[in-house]
């Protein structure tokens, strides 16, 4: 039997899925296979900002705020900037501060949220990518920050790294030992109005390689820091951070966990994800113990497990979502990420359930999932909320 080069054979697979990857993004958003964010029906936009439909219609005939696009059938469509303008709009006669605009206020400290899992396929990117997206929807200005080489998040919100990212423009050019940038010139806008990404690619992995070389020769650049002093750069453009860590416990992971204000951890509900998990949290605490004693921040305002891919109705992953709330308690999250069809139809033309036409999917499965998402994502929000001394909303 002739023996293959690994090397070659390999080179020759990545080419040809990096082709027709290429040719599906050009498929899926031409011209330019740029992505852009649906309109958004006036229920949906009357749900997220807590008003009734009507109001939003009055609104509309007296004038007020942006008018809306109408549609088949007379229905109302609002683009996300419209959105945006409707809760600078309300937010101008609300009683309560915040009301609908909820981020930062004077003396609030930034919001970064580290979203980490030692083992693939717990749904981390999926969590990330839906809690920015939710948060931005919501009225947060948001950074979502793809700290994973393998760079899904990048890839969800429109950007293929072998032929966008050609020149570099990752976190590791603003936290590379030598001739770092300022951290606003690795931000790119996205289609969704608040949000802004940091993308990621190969070039994360460069860090690893060097912090070795860098912690022998003793250059007195401490790793642990460069994330959160990059965020400094640009701390008063955001009310919240989502760094979405790579699933393993390296020097960016510690970074992030170094800069962050707090952690999400995902789990998915079986045996063998648990038992990966003791192993990394293990692991995490004694690593990051070192990083303590060196002068690293491990001060969190909280730090919570999000159940991801949960199936209610299969009894040992019942069991081990009871398990896990007897041993972490309120560290758990109330509600859980249902393991859902309308997620993954969703994901395989590169969308959050956020982004997709309710039309494309079946309706039950997609409300069912939103609804889960909606409140996993509200919970969280309640946490930040709580975190710059104000009650969730």
């Amino acid at each position: 039997m002739d023996q293959i080069r690994i090397d070659r054979l390999v080179g020759e697979h990545a080419a040809r899925l990096s082709e027709r990857l290429l040719a599906h993004r050009a498929q899926l958003f031409p011209p330019h296979a740029m992505k852009r964010l649906r309109r958004f029906t006036s229920g949906e936009v009357a749900e997220l900002l807590g008003v009734k439909d009507a109001y939003l219609r009055k609104l509309s005939l007296e004038g007020r705020g942006p008018q809306p696009e109408t549609g088949a059938g007379g229905r109302r469509l609002y683009t996300p900037e419209d959105i945006m303008a409707l809760r600078i709009l309300l937010e101008s006669g609300a009683k309560t501060p915040g009301s609908y605009l909820p981020g930062r206020r004077a003396g609030d400290h930034l919001q970064v949220i580290s979203v980490i899992n030692f083992k693939g396929g717990s749904g981390k990117t999926t969590t990330a990518a839906h809690l920015a997206q939710k948060c931005a929807l919501d009225g947060y200005r948001v950074l979502a920050v793809d700290l994973d080489p393998q760079a899904s998040l990048s890839a969800l919100h429109g950007f293929q790294p072998e032929f966008d990212m050609l020149d570099g423009g990752t976190l590791y050019d603003a936290i590379r030992y030598e001739d770092p940038v300022p951290l606003r010139q690795v931000i790119r806008k996205t289609y969704f109005t608040n949000l802004d990404l940091i993308p990621g690619n190969l070039d994360l992995m460069e860090f690893e390689h060097d912090t070795p070389r860098a912690l022998a020769q003793r250059q007195g650049q401490m790793f642990f820091t460069r994330i959160s002093e990059k965020l400094a750069e640009i701390e008063t453009d955001y009310d919240l951070v989502v760094l979405d860590c790579p699933p393993q416990l390296g020097f960016i992971t510690m970074a992030a966990l170094s800069a962050a204000t707090a952690v999400l951890v995902t789990v998915h509900p079986q045996m063998l994800d648990v038992m990966s998990m003791c192993q990394f949290l293990l692991m995490t605490s004694n690593l990051l113990g070192v990083v303590a004693d060196a002068g690293g921040n491990m001060s969190y305002d909280w730090l919570r497990y999000v159940v991801t891919r949960y199936e209610p109705g299969d009894g040992p992953q019942k069991q081990m979502v009871s398990f896990m709330r007897g041993l972490f308690g309120a560290h758990v999250l109330n509600n859980t990420v249902l393991k859902s069809t309308a997620i993954s139809d969703a994901g395989m033309t590169k969308q959050t359930l956020y982004e997709v036409e309710k039309s494309a999917l079946t309706r039950s499965t997609y409300e069912r999932a939103m609804e889960s998402l909606n409140a996993v994502n509200g919970e969280i929000e309640g946490l930040i909320q709580q975190a710059w001394g104000r009650e969730a909303r």
